[in-house]
């Protein structure tokens, strides 16, 4: 077997036919797949490795140069997508190796961060990745939002189609970037593929000059649904101003379909509101997000409490060895057990583990009982102090 980078063109009979038999209906129009050539110019960035054998492509894997929000700080994120093996070479080790050579390049070139959609989240696992929580839909009819119909809500509303509107849209999403944990955004190739489509429409609201929410959305007919993709709101004025729009649909559809946040409680956004919240999570088509650490740069001068611990890192290819966190300054600074001078770790921890506590999603003690490290109960309270829960949004889908 052996692992090569493809270029873009080469991507049309290598990667781009197995990724389509794994995630597709098979076998595909001739007319979908002649459409690829098209979408290559919103890949131009992205790194392709194949596995060939005889001449012949069984495995590939992409990373997508992204950029992820981890606890107030924007840096490089490997965003793993497109992994397919040949049928008739599965479950061979060839996902397995080229993993590894695309994560090493990626962390070699400076991305400490990676995240992905599993096909089952087990899988992943071993490659120390660690869930995050899904966005959740909400649904319900547009008649429950009349009472937004006689509000008096300071701001105004954009409404225009998303290839208009995209720049405002794209500034909009930077913003929530720079100021929301896990949030994470495609570079500027690929992200404009939303605006070249054109299939959308795009309603902005601005407080004060300023865009406070945006939302993405089509109608799929007279009387039928109005489907909309992630509400993205700075604060209650900007989501309220969005349901406002919303409910000026009450004689036009029977139901309203939204994507938010998994920290969002829309129960509590008005009184008798009848709606329905769903995060389904199952293998292989709606699986929740995973992410981890692939450097311990991505530690390096976070926000953290006041907690001390050594740690000691194993079982994993990128992050090894016994390291002192400490978070007294208000900062988090990462040194060796060398130069700290300290050799007996207080708590011992896998990649998993120590991307659990980073993003956010499970607490010391959960790390223990869930086999992700040995954690003892003063190790945990010192981790507890460094690491606050926080709950991470990952908004890019790939």
């Amino acid at each position: 077997m052996e692992i090569r980078r493809v270029t873009a063109e080469e991507r049309l009979t290598t990667s781009y036919p197995l990724q389509a038999y794994a995630f597709d209906r098979s076998p595909l129009p001739a007319a979908q797949i002649e459409g690829w050539r098209d979408r290559l110019p919103y890949w131009a960035e992205t790194r392709t490795l194949v596995a060939e054998a005889d001449g012949s492509t069984v495995a590939c894997v992409s990373a997508i140069p992204m950029r992820q929000n981890l606890r107030g700080t924007v840096l490089p994120m490997a965003g793993v997508a497109s992994v397919a093996t040949h049928p008739l070479a599965r479950r061979q080790g060839h996902i397995r190796a080229l993993l590894h050579q695309l994560l090493d390049e990626m962390r070699d070139e400076g991305h400490p961060l990676s995240a992905l959609y599993p096909f089952r989240p087990s899988f992943y696992a071993r490659f120390g990745f660690v869930g995050l929580p899904k966005a959740r839909t909400v649904s319900f009819s547009p008649a429950d939002l009349g009472p937004l119909l006689r509000a008096e809500l300071p701001g105004e509303l954009a409404w225009e189609r998303i290839g208009a509107g995209y720049p405002a849209y794209r500034a909009f999403t930077e913003e929530c970037l720079r100021r929301r944990h896990g949030f994470a955004v495609f570079d500027a190739q690929r992200a404009v593929a939303v605006r070249d489509d054109d299939n959308r429409w795009l309603v902005t609201a601005r407080l004060d000059g300023r865009t406070v929410g945006a939302v993405t959305y089509r109608i799929d007919g007279h009387g039928g649904h109005l489907v909309a993709d992630e509400l993205l709101a700075e604060d209650p004025y900007g989501r309220m101003l969005l349901l406002g729009f919303f409910a000026r649909h009450i004689d036009q559809v029977t139901r309203i379909t939204v994507q938010i946040p998994p920290d969002e409680l829309p129960e509590l956004w008005l009184t008798d509101f009848d709606v329905q919240v769903e995060a389904r999570v199952n293998s292989p088509e709606a699986a929740a997000p995973m992410a981890r650490l692939l450097s311990l740069d991505a530690l390096t001068g976070r926000p953290a409490g006041t907690g001390r611990v050594l740690v000691e890192l194993t079982g994993d290819r990128w992050l090894a060895g016994t390291h002192l966190l400490d978070g007294g300054s208000g900062q988090l600074e990462v040194t060796s057990a060398v130069a700290a001078g300290s050799s007996t770790p207080t708590a011992t921890l896998t990649a998993a583990g120590l991307s659990a506590l980073a993003y956010g999603v499970l607490d010391p003690m959960e790390v223990h009982l869930r086999e992700l490290g040995s954690v003892p109960a003063d190790a945990a309270a010192e981790l507890r102090r460094i690491f606050s829960r926080q709950v991470p949004y990952l908004f890019a889908d790939f």
